[in-house]
């Protein structure tokens, strides 16, 4: 019923970005926190970055000053702004999304996830 649907992955030079894309479609009531996991080759799936309705960010902290995550309500979209990517970001990321389809329930969705090499 609901899609999340990833974009703007791929290969990047050391030092350089990218700007992933994550637009939610299907039946939606409301959208509420959405956030980007990555999981690289033989690591465990990790929080990358979340931001609530209202536009609070999280972020780990090996990305802090280097990533930005953003939202536009508007078009059920949620981005993640990679600036000076190093090899260790390199992952699948994955799109997630906390979805309301009426005022009483809600659940997560995933996205099928977006490669992001960072190679020289």
């Amino acid at each position: 019923q609901v899609q999340l649907v990833e974009s703007g992955g791929g290969l990047v030079q050391p030092g350089g970005s990218l700007t992933l894309s994550c637009a939610a479609s299907g039946s939606i009531f409301r959208i509420n926190a959405m956030g980007w996991y990555r999981q690289a080759l033989g690591k465990e799936r990790e929080l990358v970055a979340d931001i609530t309705s209202g536009g609070s960010t999280n972020y780990v902290d090996s990305v802090k000053g280097r990533f930005t995550i953003s939202r536009d309500n508007a078009k059920n979209t949620v981005y993640l702004r990679m600036n000076g990517l190093k090899p260790e970001d390199t992952a699948v990321y994955y799109c997630n999304a906390d979805i309301s389809h009426s005022v009483n329930w809600s659940r997560d969705y995933w996205g099928q996830g977006t490669q992001v090499t960072v190679s020289s």
